[in-house]
């Protein structure tokens, strides 16, 4: 938590991480507001504003649902993908950044706790 927090401070980002990851949510995928707040675990009114912020952005683009009129459909813009990307692509860099200089070793028991904490995650 602590190297996320300081991945999103350091990196001064186009969107708020709640709404980064809704970009993420929304990559090679439609889905609607409600599975996107399902998924977020945050109330339907809470991701509705969410989505407001990324659609008045371009980011986000809201389509009719062709099989229920009722449901709208939530897809990435190009600039939204333009925007996923880079800010996936500054965080690699500032993780780069901070890793190289460490030894072989060091390294090295980064990935075993990369692979632990990932076991520990699929739990």
């Amino acid at each position: 938590m602590r190297i996320s927090r300081r991945a999103r401070f350091d990196n001064a980002e186009t969107v708020a991480p709640h709404q980064f990851s809704v970009l993420a949510k929304l990559e090679n995928t439609v889905r609607t507001p409600r599975q996107l707040a399902d998924i977020e675990c945050v109330s339907a009114p809470s991701m509705t504003r969410t989505v407001a912020g990324l659609v008045e952005k371009g980011l986000v683009c809201r389509t009719d649902d062709p099989d229920d009129r009722r449901q709208v459909q939530l897809s990435l813009t190009k600039e939204g993908l333009h925007v996923l990307k880079e800010g996936r692509r500054t965080r690699d860099e500032w993780m780069l950044s901070r890793i190289e200089g460490l030894s072989e070793q060091e390294c090295e028991v980064l990935d075993q706790a990369r692979e632990i904490l990932g076991r520990v995650v699929a739990r």
